[in-house]
């Protein structure tokens, strides 16, 4: 049994969340739409060793003509060799306007499986089966899809809408302790930006059981899943308020770039740049305590001190990223708990010193 969310956005297409534990009958009873006997399905290395007879029971019940494939684990993987490996399988075994493509996997795998949907054929039918809990409760959600460029993370890409997503928590039970830290940036982000009560629900369940009892995630997974729902409802395109899921990334994506992807995780990055957008905030007028987000620092084990670029080196770095106006790096900063807003970057000096301050604490 699942509890449901629909996702209503400005684009024609509307499509459903569904979260639960063991979610085989949903996912079941959803693919009875389509009248194709083949279907793809993207998935993640780790969880083809792990689940393979779950997910593949379940999606051959309507789709004999199965073909798989397997993604490599981590950000590498969002490369354009690896990009362009998916579209010679999918346009080497027979697929048509109507073949679905399943994401399986966390938030590379959902990324560079939405990108093979979005652009073979001019668009496929996609479905999320997100498997870490980044991707239940962030990137499978939204339509964002892309790979990475050496410039920079996520510089190509589409926005493309699943026909569903299946947070299925069952998945988590095989869950490394680094990949639900992984994702616990993520939904730490929503606590800053939207809903405090959410730093101490995080606490509450880390020290309860380190990550163990699975099933009493599914409120938190599915309140995260529901704030960004509702952001993206109103603004599918990235246009305006939406960029306030950004908090942390404009800091978090370069130091992945300085880490070739390899060295630092997206979580580590997130959290790491969440801190430095905090000293921003304060810098410029707002009061909030570090110790909101460093109350969790000793979940995470990263350390800064392998990056070789000074600020100064880094803030030009942010240039790169994708919300970057005219050569004017826009950063998400908060006026206090839960109040985000969009400030534009006249002083350098302010960001470098944040910088200088992230640094030191992660050194």
């Amino acid at each position: 049994m699942s509890n449901t969310i629909l996702v209503q956005t400005s684009t024609a297409k509307n499509y459903e969340l569904h979260f639960g534990f063991n979610l085989s009958d949903e996912i079941e009873h959803h693919n009875k739409k389509y009248s194709s006997v083949t279907a793809f399905a993207l998935v993640d290395a780790f969880v083809l060793e792990h689940h393979k007879t779950h997910f593949e029971s379940v999606l051959r019940s309507q789709f004999p003509n199965l073909h798989i494939l397997e993604i490599p684990r981590g950000e590498e993987a969002k490369r354009f060799e690896v990009y362009q490996n998916a579209v010679d399988f999918v346009l080497q075994n027979g697929v048509e306007r109507g073949t679905p493509l399943f994401a399986i996997g966390g938030g590379v795998t959902g990324d560079l499986a939405g990108f093979v949907a979005a652009t073979v054929l001019r668009g496929i039918p996609l479905v999320h089966i997100p498997t870490t809990l980044l991707a239940m409760v962030d990137s499978s959600i939204g339509g964002k899809t892309g790979i990475n460029h050496a410039t920079g993370k996520n510089l190509v890409g589409s926005f493309y809408q699943p026909d569903a997503v299946f947070a299925d928590v069952a998945y988590l039970k095989t869950l490394e302790r680094k990949e639900w830290v992984n994702g616990l940036s993520e939904v730490l982000k929503y606590g800053m930006i939207h809903s405090p009560e959410i730093l101490e629900q995080v606490n509450s369940l880390v020290k309860k059981d380190a990550f163990k009892d699975i099933k009493s995630w599914l409120p938190l997974i599915q309140k995260s899943a529901q704030i960004k729902t509702d952001i993206v409802a109103e603004d599918v395109l990235e246009a305006g308020k939406r960029a306030y899921l950004n908090f942390g990334h404009t800091f978090g994506h370069v130091i992945e770039n300085e880490g070739s992807y390899s060295t630092y995780s997206h979580g580590e990055g997130v959290y790491a740049g969440m801190i430095a957008a905090l000293h921003a905030s304060n810098a410029l007028g707002s009061d909030i305590e570090l110790s909101n987000l460093l109350q969790f620092k000793s979940l995470y084990n990263f350390s800064l001190g392998q990056l070789n670029s000074d600020p100064a080196t880094l803030v030009n770095k942010m240039r790169n990223d994708k919300k970057v106006k005219d050569g004017i790096i826009h950063l998400i900063l908060l006026k206090s708990k839960g109040q985000p807003y969009i400030h534009k970057v006249t002083n350098p000096d302010i960001v470098e010193k944040s910088w200088q301050h992230t640094l030191n604490e992660f050194s």
